[in-house]
């Protein structure tokens, strides 16, 4: 391990210079990889689960950025409680290596079918499994949309009005930043003032940033260190305690070892447990149970081989844009608007990537250390919506395959090429994108190894994505000149699965209202960015923290209403 990995003695435990990747301990061993071993913890420990368990209030499926926070607050409230989660329970200290290929088990691996011009990368570009859901793996940039971005049809008359407006939104985003620790400049120099700053100092720029400042700074574009959701200093943690900070090995991707990152397995999981919220890993729903009025009465679940059912009075769904619609449309739920599955939406990623002189390692630090929301509604763009820009790092297996599908390299000239990988930094957007007739999930002929019909993705890069990137890379392409890059080239990808599932005002052409809840199911809630009626031109996970807040927020109110009208009249 190398020496700048080594913590100080006095300020964290040590890092024990020992083999981490399992794969790589079975082959030193030469012997065949075991099997990962279950963490060590309470909520690790075989639950006595009957095949009819009693009726809970709510049950909550899916643990990530939807699902998380809402199960604190119903937990916090006094509901009674289960969480259903397909993937296990994870030890960061124990399971997370700094090895990418070791993390493999963090994505959703379960094949996903893509079809379209622009096929989307499935995986760890999208999903994740484990108590944590892609929390585990994301990168932590979490910037707050402005409020323009909910307000894309209202200012272009294209694509679709949020139900919700951002002064809604604005004391949730606060609370989450609180809560978990963001880390990130303040005063914030994009959108309107704040009546609280970021909780936590920024974290420092890696190379890949400070390059990225330099060219900006030419061009007379303004950057910012970026809000991320790991901590730049110890922070205390409701239900958990202390956290320590980031140590900035870069491997975020790849799960983050010591907690520093928020994710959701250290911040709203614990505290739905100290709150006695009833965590299942492993369990995979499969059924959704209704009665004759087409509520809701309970799901049906694997869990380690094993059916199982739960009855509730609440189903709240946080799958995330595949598994959420795949649920509705297996079960044949919520579907009198014809939305489920429809509007599917990929933020535009596309990356530049230049060599420099100096070194860079570009896996080292944050991965988006630095922001600019200059470009967030351009002057004189010929596209709909925005984008923002940010300085990227990456780890090395990552990179590789994007470099032979961008630039064809193989064999040798690949080999070549990597040799260059410390020297090597990279730029891209995350843009708004329209909904368009031709992108959409649908159910596939073809089984999985539960002989449940595969999800199929069409996505299509329409004309205004096509514009936006070409917009942006010439942009980028000037940071990096000015910066004083040579072999610039550009990578096109799309990130984050959006819209599936949306929101609106009316159940004639949206799933779900503006608090979460189906049209068509009464007892039904949706939190993830399904719902999302544009893509926005930020990372999706605080909006989908903030929604699902305020989704638990709604709900309790009106149960608290309808406990009123119950009280008989004195």
């Amino acid at each position: 391990m190398p020496d700048e990995e080594v913590l100080e003695e006095g300020v964290l435990n040590p890092v024990k210079p020992e083999i981490q990747d399992p794969l790589l301990q079975a082959l030193l061993a030469d012997e065949p990889a075991a099997a990962p071993v279950a963490a060590d913890t309470p909520q690790e420990q075989p639950q006595a689960i009957e095949p009819e368990a009693d009726e809970v209030d709510c049950v909550v499926i899916g643990l990530g950025a939807g699902g998380a926070p809402l199960l604190a607050r119903l937990a916090m409230a006094g509901l009674k409680v289960v969480a259903l989660e397909a993937g296990p329970w994870h030890t960061p200290e124990k399971d997370f290596a700094t090895d990418e290929k070791a993390q493999d088990f963090l994505f959703w691996n379960d094949e996903r079918l893509a079809a379209g011009h622009d096929p989307l990368a499935m995986g760890k570009n999208n999903s994740g499994t484990g108590v944590g859901g892609s929390t585990l793996h994301y990168t932590a940039y979490t910037p707050r949309p402005l409020p323009d971005d909910l307000h894309i049809r209202r200012d272009f008359g294209q694509g679709e009005d949020w139900p919700v407006s951002y002064e809604e939104l604005a004391p949730y985003y606060e609370e989450v930043e609180q809560f978990i620790g963001v880390s990130g400049p303040t005063p914030y120099p994009w959108g309107p003032a704040r009546r609280k700053g970021y909780p936590m100092a920024p974290l420092p720029l890696n190379s890949a940033a400070q390059l990225m400042v330099r060219g900006a700074e030419k061009m007379g574009i303004r950057t910012s260190p970026a809000a991320n959701a790991a901590l730049s200093a110890r922070y205390y943690q409701e239900g958990v305690g202390w956290r320590e900070a980031c140590t900035n090995r870069g491997f975020c991707q790849a799960g983050c070892s010591n907690g520093a990152k928020s994710s959701m397995d250290v911040t709203f999981i614990p505290l739905a447990v100290k709150h006695g919220a009833d965590i299942r890993p492993n369990s995979f729903v499969t059924e959704i149970e209704r009665d004759a009025r087409g509520y809701v009465t309970g799901v049906v679940y694997t869990q380690n081989g094993e059916q199982k059912r739960q009855r509730c009075r609440h189903l709240f769904l946080c799958g995330g844009s595949v598994e959420t619609p795949r649920l509705l449309l297996m079960n044949e739920l919520a579907l009198t608007s014809g939305q489920v599955g429809r509007n599917l939406m990929a933020h535009p990623g596309l990356q530049v990537w230049g060599t420099f002189a100096e070194e860079v390692r570009p896996n080292k630090g944050i991965p988006g250390g630095l922001i600019s929301q200059d470009t967030h509604r351009p002057a004189g763009a010929d596209f709909v919506g925005g984008y923002l820009l940010q300085s990227i790092g990456v780890m090395p297996v990552t990179f590789a395959g994007q470099v032979a599908r961008g630039r064809k390299l193989w064999g040798q000239p690949l080999r070549d090429y990597m040799r260059q990988y410390n020297h090597i930094a990279g730029i891209n957007i995350l843009g708004d994108c329209l909904p368009h007739a031709d992108n959409f999930m649908e159910l596939a002929e073809e089984k999985d190894a539960r002989g449940l019909p595969k999800p199929r993705l069409h996505f299509t890069a329409q004309e205004n994505e096509q514009r936006m990137n070409a917009h942006a890379e010439k942009i980028m392409r000037g940071i990096w000149e000015a910066a004083g890059a040579t072999d610039i080239w550009a990578f096109q990808r799309y990130a984050h699965v959006i819209g599936t599932a949306r929101m609106g005002l009316s159940g004639d052409d949206a799933v779900v209202d503006a608090n979460g809840r189906a049209f068509d199911v009464p007892n039904l809630y949706i939190s993830d960015n399904s719902t999302f009626p544009s893509a926005l031109s930020v990372n999706p996970a605080l909006t989908i923290m903030a929604l699902s807040l305020r989704t638990a927020d709604k709900f309790l109110e009106q149960q608290q209403r309808r406990d009123v009208l119950r009280k008989p009249t004195p």
